[in-house]
């Protein structure tokens, strides 16, 4: 018989795929001698069970609960059901990977109208007794019965009106039973069947609704943004209940051993004396800093601090810990991995070096390359007068303005429309999630630093304020009131989560700026990298932004982008139009200084580091006014003015937009194709290349362009333009007397240039794959007309695993890298091969190019210290793959 169940003495730490992650926590905490109520996990496999039986729970894990529940019972001295002596436990939901969007906790479950009578007796506290009942039919009514917790609500606040009571700790024992009724009639009404007295049937009801939430909507949507595998499961976790609110010597609350938000080394949390864990956890109650827990309990605080340490040393990384404090003794109810920020992340991951606690590889796979991204981006202008509207918690940091939004759904549609929007709620669940996701940023009125809303913006990197009670939100009428202050649906407001700030309007942002702990990060990625890093950029300014991020040359320079100024465009235009060979020349002659100009800002800022230089890509119609555009202009005209001279122009450019129209332009009259027919175009560029070489090196910067002709798919293409390539450069060196070095390479970017790589690696110096256009050619797809009709629908359905666009399809575009690389280096050995794709500032997608040889990445500046982190993260896994495999080898 397959083992489904565990006691939390019998599982480890390595078991998370069977235990989840709380499960395996539960259990290491027991094993290394931690204060945690006791309890037993149905595993995973349980979970799938259930699913293969058609949502029932199989026979043999009802017997094996039955049989845990009975060691549970012997532990603790207590039985489920017993009025007398009553066991209460605690049922919570525990995937694999930490799922925040998965709240289905149920506590205080076995109470029934016996068992509150024996509560109330043992501990001399009615009051606490049916406070405790009640609070288990709310929350079983909604996880479990799927009663909307709304009605529950608003009996108890008419309930509290009526009494005229302000707060829940003003109800008495006689109180809660006369809403204890009222929730028992609200079941009835909604189910059609009484509440169930049956603690057995309450315990195996609950663990059916947790396996379901493994798929309700919010977890599907949860494990599609964080790519969680679907087929993994949820472990349920069954633990005996302590109590947080049996007086002011108990309490509950939820710490960090380090702030989540900076990765400052200080204990980083809240707790609510006389209070159950839910609410800290729901934003019902605005909580305590957890500091203050030292004058409160001096001598739990302190035992707190030391347990902190201790978990901190065993698991060798910052914790997000669940503590209850029952009359006096402190329980460690849960501890995991706490997220953090990016910003805390780098900080933590270095001091923890520093610390002697992980070695400096270790550092390097504790930081996500995507959470970067945060540290990257604007923030508030400090010079900017802030005219604060309202202050809440600084739950989560970062920067953002939008219009104000009440409703999820709301936020999703109108970001999807392009607008930026920020979630104003009381507090948000896992419901709201679609709208988190969709939101610039989160702002709720209740709650702490712990909430919900905190907890997923901290996860997705968005800007988060928590608790702000003074916004009154209604919303019924979408609207926001602060004092005599209005804010409106869609009015634009600015917040600060760095420091809990609420701004009416828009105000400014700067560029960031590296922390010390960033650098040092980055330098220790430098080291262990085994692959380079360049950017992508078109202008001195972006060239300038890589070189600080730290890349190590340009990989792709695309001069097209110099074109589209509108200085420019009439120039560029009047060489497309050129009638005659000479009229073209002519407007390339104007264009010839303007390109020196361009690539010699370029080559000067990278101060001799390597620079791609990709030739005239698109199709010359490109250049040119929008077809239907014309066609309205000059119906005007010909109505208003027949005979101007306007008119013949306009005539003149629609007969040439015409003429350079195409059926399918990606595949039309562009790249080396462009060269082929008019290579004075291809000329002129590699003659300004050559002038901004020879001019820099009277500077004595010794630029090192590398010239890179586009779409080759035949090797006699590259041949011609390579020929053409040299001519330029001989000419220039004659004409300055300068002798300067250089070289000639083609983007790989069709098929057949792959599959042909040994014969066009004759005439190439280097192979960069354009692996955009490469996987639009692979697959057939037009990327514009298929992320915007299919592609969503075949990641969805499960017909892709991602957005080949996003993320290298290794199966397919990846096999075609590989083989480009191999064949191109049986030509020639020494070929430098490189990506300059936007896959090239993909994690998955630098580590496919390091397993594949590629001599570097190229990427947008910004996430060129992405890429760096990814590049150092490849090669360490890569040398850890191969010593275990050198282990079980042996």
């Amino acid at each position: 018989m397959s083992k489904f169940v565990y006691l939390f003495n019998e599982g480890n730490s390595g078991m998370k795929e069977i235990l989840g992650g709380k499960g395996a926590n539960l259990a290491e905490m027991t094993r290394i001698g931690l204060p945690v109520p006791f309890g037993f996990t149905i595993s995973t496999e349980a979970c799938n069970a259930y699913y293969d039986a058609g949502k029932t729970i199989p026979a043999e894990v009802q017997a094996q609960v039955l049989e845990a529940l009975a060691e549970l019972e012997a532990k603790t001295g207590k039985k489920l059901g017993n009025p007398e002596n009553p066991l209460l436990v605690s049922v919570r939901s525990g995937a694999v990977f930490s799922m925040p969007g998965m709240m289905d906790t149920i506590l205080n479950l076995g109470m029934n109208d016996e068992t509150v009578e024996g509560m109330a007796k043992l501990t001399n506290n009615p009051r606490f007794a049916y406070d405790s009942y009640r609070r288990f039919i709310q929350m079983f009514s909604d996880v479990v019965l799927d009663v909307d917790v709304f009605f529950f609500e608003r009996l108890l606040e008419e309930t509290r009106e009526a009494k005229g009571y302000t707060a829940d700790p003003e109800m008495t024992a006689e109180d809660w039973k006369e809403v204890i009724q009222g929730y028992k009639n609200i079941v009835t009404k909604h189910t059609r069947k009484p509440f169930p007295q049956d603690p057995k049937e309450q315990l195996f009801l609950s663990i059916n609704a947790v396996f379901d939430s493994w798929n309700n909507q919010r977890a599907i949507v949860y494990r599609r943004l964080n790519k969680i595998p679907s087929h993994l499961g949820t472990a349920v976790n069954i633990q005996s209940m302590v109590f947080g609110n049996m007086g002011d010597d108990s309490g509950t609350g939820v710490a960090f051993t380090r702030d989540p938000s900076t990765g400052e080394s200080i204990l980083y949390g809240e707790y609510l004396i006389n209070a159950q864990g839910e609410d800290v956890v729901a934003g019902i109650r605005t909580p305590q800093p957890i500091q203050t827990l030292k004058n409160e309990m001096p001598a739990v605080y302190q035992q707190f601090v030391e347990t902190c340490n201790r978990l901190e040393q065993h698991y060798e990384d910052m914790q997000d810990i669940e503590f209850t404090v029952e009359r006096g003794e402190l329980f460690i109810l849960q501890t995991r991995t706490g997220k953090r920020t990016a910003q805390a992340a780098i900080r933590i991951a270095t001091e923890l070096v520093n610390e002697g606690i992980i070695d400096k590889k270790t550092a390097l796979l504790r930081v996500d390359p995507e959470q970067l991204d945060q540290l990257l981006h604007r923030r508030i202008d400090e010079d900017f007068e802030r005219n604060q509207l309202a202050k809440g918690l600084p739950a989560s940091p970062g920067a953002a303005t939008g219009k104000v939004v009440f409703d999820a759904d709301e936020a999703e549609l109108l970001a999807n429309e392009g607008q930026k929007v920020i979630l104003v709620r009381p507090e948000t669940t896992p419901d709201d999630i679609h709208g988190i996701i969709a939101a610039q940023a989160v702002v709720t009125s209740r709650g702490g630093m712990t909430s919900h809303a905190a907890v997923v913006a901290r996860g997705m990197g968005k800007a988060c304020i928590c608790g702000c009670e003074a916004m009154k939100i209604d919303l019924h009428e979408k609207q926001f009131r602060v004092g005599d202050v209005v804010v409106k649906h869609s009015d634009i407001i600015t917040i600060d989560g760095g420091t809990g700030e609420i701004m009416l309007g828009e105000i400014p942002m700067i560029e960031p700026e590296l922390s010390e702990e960033f650098q040092l990060l980055l330098s220790w990625a430098d080291e262990e990298r085994k692959i380079g890093v360049r950017a992508n950029a078109d202008n001195p300014e972006d060239s300038a932004k890589a070189l600080e991020f730290g890349a190590g040359g340009i990989g792709l320079c695309r001069t097209e982008h110099m074109f589209m100024d509108a200085a420019r465009v009439p120039i560029v235009q009047k060489m497309i139009l050129a009638e005659t060979f000479e009229e073209r020349n002519a407007a390339l002659d104007e264009l010839l200084p303007m390109q020196r100009e361009d690539f010699e800002g370029i080559l000067e800022v990278m101060q001799g580091l390597p620079v791609t230089i990709r030739l005239l890509d698109p199709p010359l119609h490109e250049f040119l006014p929008d077809k239907e555009e014309l066609l309205v202009e000059i119906t005007k005209l010909q109505i208003l003015d027949p005979e101007s001279k306007v008119l013949k122009e306009k005539e003149a450019l629609l007969k040439k937009v015409r003429q350079l129209d195409e059926f399918n332009p990606m595949l039309g009259h562009r790249g080396c194709r462009l060269g082929m027919i008019h290579p004075e175009i291809y000329e002129m560029q590699a003659r300004a290349i050559f002038y901004a070489v020879a001019n820099l090196a009277d500077k004595g910067i010794d630029a090192q362009p590398e010239i890179m002709i586009p779409l080759v798919g035949h090797v006699n293409e590259l041949k011609e333009m390579r020929e053409l390539v040299n001519a330029a450069a001989q000419s220039i060196k004659e004409e300055t007397g300068k002798n300067f070095e250089y070289t000639v390479g083609t983007m790989i970017e069709i098929p057949r240039a792959a599959l042909t790589a040994d014969q066009i690696a004759e005439e190439a110096d280097f192979f960069s794959f354009g692996t955009n256009d490469l996987t639009q050619t692979t697959f057939g797809y037009s990327r514009d007309d298929a992320e915007g009709k299919f592609l969503q629908a075949y990641i969805e359905q499960k017909v892709l695993p991602e957005n080949p666009f996003a993320v290298l399809d290794r199966e397919g575009v990846g096999k075609l890298v590989e083989t480009g690389v191999e064949l191109g280096r049986k030509t020639k050995p020494g070929l430098k091969t490189g990506i300059c794709g936007e896959h090239g500032g993909e994690k998955s997608s630098i580590e496919f190019c390091y397993n594949a040889g590629l001599d570097y990445v190229s990427c947008s500046p910004y996430r060129v210290p992405l890429a760096r982190l990814a590049a150092a993260q490849a090669t360490i896994r890569h040398e850890r793959n191969n010593e275990k495999e050198a282990v079980i080898a042996k």
